[in-house]
């Protein structure tokens, strides 16, 4: 008890963070395992875990190193298919899930951050509109390249094409892995909730710690005033370099939760395109720039919501937008700001102040 009250404003706003995330997953849980959550739902709820994550790789780039990217998606995509075509590949040579999923995980971030931090040596040093106009490219272009890529196995090893299934030169006992549009097939489904809400955790973890750490002081000071940084010795394009990397990798780990849910993978425009570049920055946005917890419940609800508003048929998107356009107000309106300020005003006056005043 003495530790909690010795601890940090910021640690105990971490630790309640990680302590809501539980409370929705234990609840989420128990609905799930009573049959009390819908089909539809209970197929949401790895998703979910998946966006989640992906919101707050992002905000860690957007929110606090300060750099707006819309190619996280990219880096998604890589994760997704190193992750799935490795499970796909040694589905018999490791039975044991847990393993072959730990492998897995390992691998999809290790290249994302690979990516990452290729992307990040020539991007970071742009700014502002041409800095998100690049890694929109960026992520575009790992789109489709994981759309051409045809990848097929045989005795004499693995075989790599950007044509067709017949250019693979395959033998007639030879399996195709990855068959370019169509993706890949028959992924095994090593996921869960119950592993998605530990990914959620961990990445929550490696950010908070990240942010306050020393690294991530250099970082934000990056963000607030670059010329001031660089003027004390913070080394400008090493601590971008990391925020950057470090993002690609934890977008990474949502590829590889996502790709594990799904029977067949496929590179398209609704799963790694520059529309879900946007929807992930739109949940960034509306649970506020720079704060995590923000990130985690803008994500899980904004998934949720539409279909919670299937009943309502032709109007749920209608009503969906509307709910966008009244957060964005809430949390950005300079009169909502001044009165959310009010509120907090109050709440913090202590009743002597309040008796002092009476008298």
């Amino acid at each position: 008890m003495k530790k909690l009250l010795k601890m940090s404003k910021t640690s105990k706003q971490n630790y309640i963070t990680y302590a809501m995330v539980l409370v929705v997953a234990l609840i989420a849980g128990v609905m799930d395992a009573t049959g009390n959550m819908s089909s539809l739902m209970s197929g949401l709820l790895v998703p979910v875990c998946a966006y989640v994550i992906l919101a707050v790789a992002l905000n860690l780039c957007v929110g606090i190193l300060g750099e707006l990217s819309i190619g996280h998606a990219g880096f998604m995509c890589v994760g997704a298919f190193v992750s799935a075509f490795f499970s796909k590949l040694m589905a018999s040579t490791i039975p044991v899930a847990w393993i072959r999923f730990t492998l897995a995980l390992i691998l999809g971030v290790g290249f994302s951050a690979l990516i990452g931090f290729l992307i990040g040596l020539p991007v970071l040093r742009l700014k502002g509109d041409y800095l998100a106009i690049v890694t929109l490219a960026f992520g575009e272009i790992i789109k489709n390249v994981a759309a051409v890529l045809y990848v097929g196995r045989d005795s004499k090893g693995l075989h790599f094409s950007l044509q067709d299934t017949m250019s693979l030169g395959l033998e007639k006992d030879g399996e195709v892995i990855i068959k370019g549009a169509q993706g890949i097939t028959g992924t095994p489904n090593d996921s869960n909730f119950v592993i998605g809400v530990i990914l959620v955790l961990v990445t929550l973890i490696i950010v908070n710690n990240l942010v306050n750490s020393r690294d991530g002081r250099a970082i934000m000071a990056i963000r607030d005033n670059l010329i001031a940084a660089e003027s004390v010795g913070i080394n400008i394009t090493k601590y971008k370099l990391i925020a950057f990397s470090i993002s690609a990798a934890l977008s990474g780990i949502a590829g590889v939760l996502y790709a594990h849910n799904l029977n067949t993978l496929m590179s398209t425009s609704k799963n790694f395109g520059y529309n879900m570049s946007i929807m992930i920055l739109v949940y960034v946005v509306l649970g506020g720039i720079g704060n995590i917890r923000g990130s985690v419940f803008a994500a899980a609800l904004l998934v949720i919501l539409p279909e919670l508003l299937r009943f309502l048929n032709d109007y749920r998107m209608l009503i969906y937008a509307v709910i966008l356009i009244v957060v964005m107000l809430f949390n950005w309106a300079p009169s909502a700001l001044a009165f959310r300020e009010k509120v907090k005003a109050k709440w913090k006056k202590t009743p002597d102040s309040t008796k002092k005043e009476v008298a």
